[in-house]
């Protein structure tokens, strides 16, 4: 008797928290990337009248690279891992991309993340092509020491396609400033010569820029904001969730969070916490940065939850800050938000994107939401290569200017042509790759 209860109670927060469940006709199934990013072209391509030999060529990646990776471990034991780098696009500069470090990197992931790039880049028209890379490994499994030696072995393997004229690296997944340092250094000893702009998201002391590492987060503020006011929105009376507590989630809850803004629930990997008063995301910070995990985090005050609930629940705007392909046919119509921030990279399929389109629901694509990163990046790159560093007020300045300007010609795009935000972004994306190619020409 006293387990029904407590089932009954289980079943009726629930439905507090994310509203009456919609009958799911399937499972999520596992989603190759690239083949997305593919559609997503396509898509577009057909909306836009695009070339077909246009199409080709950016449904294809310039080059790939796949390397093993021989580590020597602590324990003395030889392990071998393999990385990835690839460049969709150098036709409107040198790539531009970063590397991660997980257990389930793919080539196809990496390949459909530098086509991402490649989009994101043009879309700001910063004179950059797309590129990737990634490591499967699980860095939380690895010494110091071993993280190193992975990171220099794996830098020294593709030290022939990347440079400040080639490809320029930035941390992503799992990647911090000082596997940037390791990754700087090993290319300067192998050059005779300190290089700090092959890579960006450095150390501030090597090169590194201020503003860097909360660029993504700041990126998407200001998107927010500008989105807010577009659709006569008060920004501080709107409930925000936030799936993923890393650099990006964790940088657009606190800048919210210090704003007035409730977040009422939030995610990491082990899962989510939730809150309908609001979350204290300075509290939850200091907790991440010591090293632990929301699901341990002890408050009465808050409901634990799964992964899938956090993107489920009712809220005016969900930012999913995760990975990819989050949001899919089989989840979408459970979601309820007036506003889909996209702080990953590809966390929409296109099935999704149509389902909430049909729903209302606004989705600020991945290209313009999250592109305050690259050009933050593009800012440093700048800095070590004219070895002149700007200030904080100035980098967020001129990031603000980008990121509202291209935000304005998007959404002016979006109502002209009755378009979704995110085909306008492509459009406008794709026209100046197309217009690149075209003055180009194709070799030979």
């Amino acid at each position: 008797m006293e387990e029904s209860i407590i089932i009954e109670k289980v079943a009726v927060l629930t439905e507090e928290i994310t509203g009456p469940k919609k009958a799911k006709k399937e499972s999520k199934v596992d989603i190759n990337p690239y083949e997305m990013a593919k559609r997503q072209i396509d898509i577009v391509a057909k909306e836009m009248g695009l070339d077909d030999n246009i199409k080709k060529y950016l449904q294809r990646v310039e080059r790939c690279l796949i390397v093993s990776i021989p580590i020597l471990m602590d324990n003395g034991k030889l392990e071998m891992f393999e990385g990835y780098r690839v460049h969709h696009s150098t036709i409107r500069g040198p790539g531009k991309g970063g590397i991660r470090y997980a257990p389930n990197v793919t080539l196809d992931e990496v390949k459909a993340l530098a086509t991402w790039m490649t989009l994101k880049c043009s879309l700001l028209n910063l004179p950059l092509g797309g590129a990737k890379g990634g490591v499967c490994v699980d860095p939380t499994r690895l010494s110091r020491t071993e993280l190193e030696k992975i990171t220099r072995r794996f830098t020294s393997e593709i030290l022939n396609i990347i440079g400040p004229d080639i490809d320029i690296p930035a941390p992503d997944v799992n990647t911090n400033p000082q596997i940037m340092a390791w990754i700087m250094d090993t290319y300067s000893m192998n050059k005779g010569r300190s290089i700090p702009g092959v890579v960006t998201g450095k150390p501030i002391e090597i090169g590194g820029s201020v503003g860097r590492e909360s660029a993504t987060g700041m990126g998407l503020y200001y998107i927010l904001d500008a989105l807010c006011n577009r659709e006569n929105l008060d920004l501080e009376s709107q409930k925000v969730v936030v799936q993923g507590f890393g650099n990006v989630g964790g940088t657009i809850a606190k800048i919210l969070f210090d704003k007035g803004v409730k977040i009422i629930a939030i995610s990491d990997i082990s899962g989510g916490l939730y809150n309908k008063d609001g979350l204290d995301i300075k509290s939850l910070l200091e907790w991440r940065d010591n090293k632990h995990l929301l699901k341990d985090y002890d408050n009465d005050n808050y409901v634990y939850i799964s992964n899938d609930d956090v993107l489920e629940i009712k809220c005016d705007i969900l930012i999913p800050a995760a990975l990819e392909n989050q949001i899919h046919k089989a989840n979408a119509d459970n979601i309820e938000c007036k506003i889909i921030l996209e702080g990953a990279n590809g966390p929409t399929t296109p099935e999704a994107d149509e389902i909430l389109q049909n729903k209302g629901i606004i989705v600020v694509p991945d290209i313009l939401a999250n592109a305050g990163g690259v050009c933050v990046s593009y800012f440093e790159y700048i800095q070590d290569i004219h070895s002149y560093f700007w200030k904080l007020d100035r980098i967020n300045q001129e990031l603000k200017n980008i990121m509202v300007n291209t935000f304005e010609e998007v959404y002016n795009l979006a109502i002209e042509k009755n378009l979704t935000l995110r085909i306008a972004a492509y459009i406008i994306s794709i026209s100046r790759l197309e217009k690149a190619i075209e003055l180009r020409g194709i070799f030979p």
